[in-house]
């Protein structure tokens, strides 16, 4: 489908939905807006699950134009209103919907957990590293934490399977006597000094990684 490109590994967020002008229905959510200086009116339908869609009408005649949606299509005009189609849904996409690229349930639960506690979310920096995000404190703008998608051998272990993992801070005098190389390991990608690494697998409890992220917290104040 046309549409699907600009949702892939995103998820709907009603709340933004709303605020971005979309109207809700018992069949999800509903965006009017005009394109191409106003020859043409695009609709776009959000329902509650299942795939956005999107339907164009020509202002002049009420027929709907399909053009854009077709990749055989080609010439100057319908490369134009492709565009216009496609700007309107990068921007429904990015200030509207959600990153949805991690699996694991214990990923799942401490984004949660920091999002309800700090009223914080990730930040997905990278465009060529979409599986890598960090936290950042409001109020002083210093990185807490980071999640990250790796092979399970760059962390020493035998599995060559990706894994998600979280890197954290902790005091340096404390970093020797943390380190086991099981189920706490040195920061990747991060200053060894300062940062760890756990896997998102279960190995350490959901609530202590918890505790950890909120002294990983405190410590980014400087």
């Amino acid at each position: 489908m046309f549409e699907e490109v600009y949702f892939q590994r995103r998820r709907r967020n009603p709340a933004k939905l709303l605020r971005y002008g979309f109207t809700q229905a018992e069949d999800g959510y509903h965006l009017e807006k005009t394109v191409m200086d106003g020859a043409f009116r695009l609709t776009v339908s959000v329902p509650e699950t299942g795939a956005v869609t999107t339907r164009l009408l020509d202002c002049a005649t009420e027929e709907e134009y399909t053009l854009h949606k077709s990749s055989a299509a080609a010439g100057a005009f319908v490369g134009s209103v492709r565009s216009a189609c496609g700007q309107v849904l990068t921007d429904i996409a990015e200030q509207c919907f959600d990153p949805d690229v991690f699996r694991s349930q214990q990923t799942m639960d401490v984004i949660r957990y920091v999002e309800e506690r700090f009223g914080e979310t990730l930040e997905f920096l990278w465009k060529k590293f979409p599986d890598n995000a960090v936290w950042r404190r409001g109020d002083t703008g210093k990185w807490y934490g980071a999640i990250l998608t790796v092979s399970q051998r760059k962390l020493g272990l035998d599995a060559g399977e990706a894994a998600e993992i979280i890197d954290l801070r902790l005091p340096p005098e404390e970093m020797a006597d943390t380190i086991d190389h099981r189920r706490y390991f040195p920061g990747w990608h991060m200053n060894k000094k300062h940062w760890y690494t756990m896997l998102l697998d279960g190995s350490v409890p959901t609530e202590e990684i918890c505790r950890r992220i909120d002294e990983s917290r405190r410590l980014a104040v400087k």
